[in-house]
């Protein structure tokens, strides 16, 4: 017999590699968890994006893709805006023609409200810079090379008058009801036994194409002899028009401090409600990107300063 006094040589590595492997793994998931950059999954946001002063904001546009409008830091003196168009508009464009010439002194803001319809033809036709619409663009609008930027969002308010008998809200069914003429008496809602008069705004009117859309589902407004279309596209005569028995729309900042009327809820919830049913986009339309006064305007209304001029003039009216 032969004493077997051979040592067997170990097959795998040394336990150095095992050691040298599992710190190798222990910073890889330290890496991984703690110091990998963050990659934000979220949503993109669907209304204006806050920038800092002077970013670049980027905003899709019915009718195409919005040019980059930047806070310029200076505009010259002398640089007048012409801006014509929807009377949802006009607090938001006083908020932020007193803003803007505050920020860049010698500059002009020249507003006026006759209708998104009426505003979008001036721009077209050359005499206004920006048209203030509170409706998307057209296709055959957007075929003529305008392109409209949101810069707010506006809810329409159901307007009865204060002394009209009738005190329920109404449901998003019976307000189609009401401004198709399929119900035209204020008993069927519960009300006195009267005929409901329906003010329409006329065609020209944003807020009449907003509340067909948004409202009527594009369906056509009634004919029933209780319906009348005012002639010119103004809120003071509509809500002077409602008396006891009358029902008209209006965009809500024009309406939230009438002592002369009263707002109707509309599915147990008014304006100011986050779930109200009513709500609509308002936009800037603009033609040529690089006309000066557009640049220095949508370039102020798209900023933190102008988006919070805009919320300072919708909150206290």
């Amino acid at each position: 017999m032969t004493n077997d006094n051979t040592s067997f040589k170990r097959s795998g590595p040394p336990p150095i590699v095992f050691i040298l492997l599992f710190l190798a793994l222990l910073a890889g998931a330290y890496w991984f968890f703690f110091r990998k950059p963050r990659i934000d999954s979220g949503s993109a946001p669907t209304s204006i994006e806050a920038t800092q002063p002077g970013a670049q904001t980027t905003l899709g546009a019915p009718g195409g893709t919005a040019a980059n409008f930047p806070l310029l830091p200076s505009v010259a003196s002398g640089t007048t805006v012409n801006i014509d168009g929807s009377t949802s508009m006009v607090l938001i464009n006083e908020a932020l023609k007193a803003g803007f010439t505050q920020q860049y002194p010698g500059t002009t803001v020249n507003t006026a409200a006759i209708g998104s319809d009426n505003g979008i033809q001036a721009l077209l036709g050359g005499s206004v810079d920006i048209a203030a619409a509170s409706r998307a663009l057209t296709s055959e609008e957007q075929g003529r090379g305008l392109i409209a930027v949101p810069v707010a969002t506006d809810r329409i308010a159901l307007v009865v008058g204060k002394d009209n008998p009738f005190q329920r809200g109404l449901s998003s069914s019976q307000v189609v009801q009401i401004f198709k003429g399929e119900i035209n008496n204020w008993a069927s809602l519960g009300g006195p036994d009267a005929t409901i008069r329906v003010i329409n705004r006329p065609p020209v009117s944003g807020t009449h194409a907003a509340f067909r859309e948004l409202v009527l589902g594009g369906a056509e407004f009634g004919t029933t002899p209780n319906i009348t279309t005012m002639a010119r596209d103004a809120t003071t005569p509509m809500l002077q028009e409602l008396g006891k028995d009358g029902i008209g729309y209006a965009t809500f900042t024009q309406v939230a401090d009438q002592q002369t009327v009263r707002v109707v809820p509309i599915e147990g919830v008014t304006p100011e409600a986050a779930n109200y049913p009513f709500q609509r986009p308002l936009f800037y339309v603009y033609k040529d990107p690089n006309n000066p006064a557009v640049q220095a305007f949508l370039g102020y209304a798209l900023s933190p300063q102008g988006q919070q001029a805009i919320e300072a003039a919708v909150a206290n009216h």
